[in-house]
């Protein structure tokens, strides 16, 4: 009876585990389809339309500021 009932939780962790991983596995798939990452010619395109003329050094300046801000937020 106790070997059955210590069987059945650890056969739904395991399948808790796997549905976890496969449904955040979606999430992200669908979070990033939705709001890809900038990347240098989405900063340019975003210079352009506010009025600005974007030179490289600039380009460089931003995007390495944003690479510093997301190793901030992620530690």
């Amino acid at each position: 009876m106790i070997g059955m009932l210590i069987l059945g939780i650890v056969i739904g962790a395991i399948i808790g585990l796997i549905g976890g991983f496969f449904g955040a596995r979606a999430y992200m798939k669908k979070y990033f389809q939705d709001n890809p990452p900038i990347n240098e010619e989405m900063m340019r395109t975003m210079m352009m339309q506010m009025g600005q003329k974007p030179s490289a050094k600039k380009l460089n300046q931003m995007m390495s500021q944003m690479k510093q801000a997301q190793k901030r937020n992620n530690k």
